[in-house]
């Protein structure tokens, strides 16, 4: 393993209105509808609603996800799967800390 360290920030955005559609959510986070399609089927992503593709709705938690999940992918050029495994335990360690915040 090389000696460089990478720190990844994602800073968590909250869009009011409407869910994201497929093409919204592609260009929200500047990746193709293919891209989010198959991280769809691989599980990476799950949408809101909808069974079809055209009739998916995503969160604007599912953006963040997508700008975490693209990055993870390019600085370890990691495959769907993995870069999800570590979005996941990301999501997982932010939420504990969130939870240590509050106790007395």
């Amino acid at each position: 393993m090389s000696g460089k360290s990478v720190h990844i920030t994602i800073t968590q955005t909250e869009i009011l209105g409407d869910a994201l559609t497929l093409d919204d959510l592609a260009r929200c986070a500047r990746v193709t509808a293919d891209w989010i399609t198959t991280h769809v089927e691989a599980g990476a992503l799950l949408p809101e609603h909808g069974a079809a593709a055209r009739d998916w709705r995503f969160t604007s938690q599912t953006l963040v996800r997508v700008r975490r999940l693209v990055q993870l992918e390019h600085t370890y050029d990691a495959d769907p799967q993995l870069a999800a495994l570590a979005a996941d335990l990301m999501e997982e360690v932010a939420e504990l800390r969130r939870q240590l915040q509050l106790l007395p």
